[in-house]
């Protein structure tokens, strides 16, 4: 997230401090601190002063405070350098470089003194990065290199303002398109951040740097099909890099190739810098078909590499299943505790930890570590609860029955997707594990297509404009309205093999059943439904992979189910009998009565299998994984009960109505 801008104050200071009026900067800095106490560059500059002035064990002494307080800030790290180097503290001093540079490798003064400290016979490969990324720091333009340093530190705003004016004035600068592009990344503006790679790509095609963060932003938009064919020509670029075939690796994942992916990462785990992270990608891809005891290995290997590495115990926390030794419980709660690990880091552990305590069945300090790992997540998101209700109001008013009576006979006629939609842990995968046991249907993955047409067709504009999309609904020709059925089912055609039907299990696509209706009249669309409590709570205490932002607040969540079912119920009035409810608990307590429900309103024939869904070998790319290997159980059901004393704020924002409302089931 970006950070707030420096102090006025500050800035005044630093330019006294650049003309050498030392004791006037340190003045104004400390009046500035006791007026924004928190405030890391005023902090960062007294620190300098302190040095400058050359008393240096007290400035030793302030900048080991400093960086106690904020740990991942790499400029504090290069301070603490410049302070050993003083003391005559070589060995510290690049210890200091090091880690500055580490967590900013844009620092140009960092690298210039490791190349001055560093000697041959004790770092010849700590000198060789330092020449090469001073060469390649060095040739970028100033403004570029200013934008990196700011990007690094988390300033993304005025990064973002001064790269677009330097590509403004040179605007196939591919440097420049590259990080722009990343700002895009940070801040969820995957659209901008795609175009640009792929116009880089087009300006420079041997740019291998620009091809992989294209692949890279493919792969986060889902577009695994071309990300996978952007990833075979990257490979063959440089088939011996080891980055390279690791980004292929993860392709071929994507696309369902996964014994040749996990070939690949056994390959490169010993030749890779951070083998921890391969170390997980492959855990993640045994998972997926059902080789969780080498998964476990896997996981185990990725915090021994690294740790303190909190997506590997929390990946072993999330098959569910996993009961954690005593001697990883003493390492999450011993690397909880280390302020020097990422934010990452810490929610992973915190959210580890609660599933372990829960297990436990402590469940207040269970409920602890799951609250804390959700507000830290909360700090990392930007989400509006208000806005995304007043959007989906928008579902309300534009979607009405006087929209699909004149629109009848709109859409492609294919009746191959079957659509499993409602709030994420609400038996949607089980629901997906039991319809693609039958031989007629494939199960793929949570699909983003629906979604992308949704925001393609809203435009490009400011949050605060009027949105375009459903209200274009009403407007849109018949012709086009096929042509996005058409390249719905060629666009997911990657996805399938050869059975005629198949799901798409985006959770999400309840908020466009109306723009699925209009292209795909014949699509079947299940809806699935868990009691609000149990629903929202489970949500609340998984850290999922992306999206689901709505998750991380208790009252944010509520807010959500309540709009949920409240569209869901527009969906029932405006498209009567084109939907299908099912709710988790009946599943649960009548399997055959509801399986034979769902297949005939499929147009499928009963199958057995469908009853033995738990053997069906298939991937498995969601949460619930581990669960839906395993033959039917009620023991998760109320586990919400357990924490109700700390749940008053969820009640209150689903309401008491929708609660009272469930129904009930044997």
């Amino acid at each position: 997230m970006a950070l707030e801008p420096i102090p006025e104050a500050t800035q005044l200071a630093k330019k006294m401090l650049a003309s050498g009026d030392i004791k006037s900067a340190a003045a104004k800095l400390s009046e500035q601190l006791a007026i924004t106490p928190d405030d890391r560059e005023t902090h960062y500059y007294l620190c300098v002063c302190s040095r400058y002035q050359g008393d240096f064990e007290p400035a030793l002494t302030e900048v080991q405070q400093f960086i106690e307080r904020f740990p991942r800030f790499a400029r504090g790290y290069q301070e603490l350098g410049y302070t050993q180097k003083a003391l005559a503290n070589p060995a510290a001093a690049i210890k200091a470089f090091r880690t500055a540079v580490t967590l900013n490798d844009a620092l140009v003064a960092s690298w210039r003194s490791l190349l001055e400290l560093a000697t041959p016979a004790d770092h010849p490969e700590l000198l060789e990065q330092a020449r090469t990324q001073l060469t390649n720091l060095e040739g970028l333009p100033k403004p570029l290199l200013q934008v990196r340093d700011w990007v690094n530190e988390g300033r993304l705003l005025p990064a973002e303002k001064l790269c677009r004016q330097f590509l403004k004035q040179y605007p196939k600068y591919v440097e420049g398109m590259r990080l722009l592009a990343y700002i895009g990344v940070q801040t969820e503006v995957l659209d901008d951040a795609e175009v640009l790679l792929r116009n880089a790509v087009e300006f420079e095609p041997n740019n291998l740097f620009a091809r992989f963060d294209f692949i890279s932003v493919l792969y986060k938009r889902q577009k695994f099909g071309e990300a996978f064919t952007q990833a075979e020509q990257l490979l063959a670029a440089d088939p011996s890099n080891v980055k390279h075939r690791t980004v292929y690796a993860n392709q071929c994942v994507a696309v369902g190739k996964f014994e040749e992916a996990i070939q690949l990462y056994d390959q490169v785990i010993t030749k890779i810098a951070d083998p921890a992270s391969v170390h997980l990608l492959k855990a993640h891809a045994l998972k997926t078909i059902d080789q969780t005891d080498q998964a476990i290995l896997s996981y185990r290997a990725a915090y021994q590499a690294k740790p303190g590495f909190g997506d590997a115990f929390w990946s072993l926390a999330n098959l569910k299943t996993y009961r954690f030794s005593d001697e990883e419980i003493e390492l999450m709660l011993t690397a909880v505790d280390d302020k020097s690990l990422s934010s990452v880091d810490l929610i992973h552990l915190n959210f580890a930890l609660g599933k372990h305590f829960e297990d436990q069945e402590t469940f207040a300090l269970a409920f602890q570590y799951y609250e804390t790992g959700n507000a830290l997540k909360q700090r990392e998101t930007v989400y509006d609860g208000l806005l995304l209700s007043d959007r989906l109001q928008l579902q309300h008013r534009y979607c009405d029955e006087a929209l699909f009576k004149r629109r009848a006979k709109t859409g492609h006629p294919a009746a191959d997707p079957i659509f499993i939609l409602g709030l994420p842990r609400s038996g949607s995968t089980l629901l997906e594990q039991i319809l693609a046991s039958h031989p007629l249907v494939e199960g793929t993955q949570e699909l983003p297509n629906i979604a992308a047409f949704a925001f393609d067709l809203d435009g490009r504009r400011r949050i605060q404009d009027t949105p375009q999309y459903p209200a274009c609904l009403a407007t849109l020709s018949d012709e086009a309205l096929t042509a996005l059925g058409k390249q719905y089912l060629e666009d997911t055609r990657i996805h399938r093999d050869s059975a005629p039907f198949f799901i798409d299990k985006m959770p999400n696509n309840f908020r466009h059943i109306g723009l699925i209706r209009l292209i795909l009249p014949n699509a079947k669309i299940i809806d699935a439904r868990r009691h609000p409590m149990a629903c929202c709570f489970s949500g609340f205490k998984q850290l999922f992979a992306s999206g689901q932002e709505f998750s991380y607040g208790l009252e944010d969540i509520g807010r959500y189910y309540r709009d949920y079912q409240q569209l869901m119920d527009h969906w029932h009035q405006t498209l009567p009998n084109h939907i299908l409810t099912v709710h988790h608990e009946a599943v649960v307590s009548d399997l055959e009565g509801q399986v034979r429900q769902i297949l005939d309103f499929c147009n499928l024939e009963f199958h057995e299998n469908c009853l033995n869904f738990h053997k069906t070998e298939r991937s498995v790319r969601t949460p619930s994984s581990e669960q839906v290997r395993q033959p039917i159980y009620r023991s998760g059901l109320d586990q919400w009960h357990n924490f109700a004393e700390h749940l008053a704020p969820l009640r209150a924002a689903i309401g008491e109505d929708l609660i009272a409302a469930y129904p009930k089931f044997d």
